[in-house]
């Protein structure tokens, strides 16, 4: 039969597109991949292959948005391609009903900009990059912006600001979803301060 229901892992899915921020990205994944008997983390994109970082480095698609697996957490990071995909339809579209569907939802940096895109966190509270803030926040001008917040929940949405943000905000999370103790010892063992 089945696992018990304790058992199973909770699925998080990353989505990632060209010119995404490392840091933004891997700052979070370090954080929920010290709990590998707990979360399963996948790279999602809107096609297959591989996506190149705004640094580079280039990260290999585990799923489309078409075929991904129903998640439980769903981040996106923040990166010059922010800047071209809140002007991509089809993107924005399935990243919504994605988002939709998933219990968890968290943005870093201008990865709140394609959130705001979406309608999804109009009426809410959201934070977004400092640097970015003129531009992120006019993607959502029926979002209750705060300016000076390393990071933001507001129902099952946070969004976090600049790089190293998108790591408290994480444990933030991972708090919300596992507890404190099992948090400290992951920022311990991190040695994240």
């Amino acid at each position: 039969g089945a696992p018990p229901k304790e058992d199973k892992k909770l699925i998080l899915g990353m989505v990632i597109f060209d010119g995404f921020q490392l840091l933004d990205t891997f700052g979070p994944l370090e954080m929920f991949g010290h709990l590998k008997d707990k979360v399963t983390i996948f790279m999602i994109g809107e096609k297959d292959g591989v996506i190149k970082s705004s640094a580079g480095p280039v990260v290999v698609v585990d799923y489309t948005f078409e075929n991904a697996p129903k998640l439980d957490i769903l981040m996106i990071p923040g990166g010059m391609g922010t800047r071209r995909e809140v002007n991509n339809g089809p993107f924005l579209a399935s990243f919504k009903s994605m988002a939709q569907a998933t219990p968890h939802v968290a943005s870093i940096c201008t990865g709140s900009a394609l959130l705001a895109k979406t309608g999804l966190i109009d009426g809410l509270k959201a934070t977004t990059n400092k640097r970015s803030y003129e531009w992120a926040t006019s993607q959502g001008e029926k979002v209750n912006w705060i300016a000076q917040a390393r990071w933001v929940e507001d129902g099952k949405y946070f969004t976090s600001s600049g790089i190293s943000a998108g790591t408290d905000m994480a444990l933030a999370l991972m708090d919300k979803l596992f507890g404190r103790e099992i948090t400290m010892s992951v920022a311990n063992g991190a040695e994240y301060e």
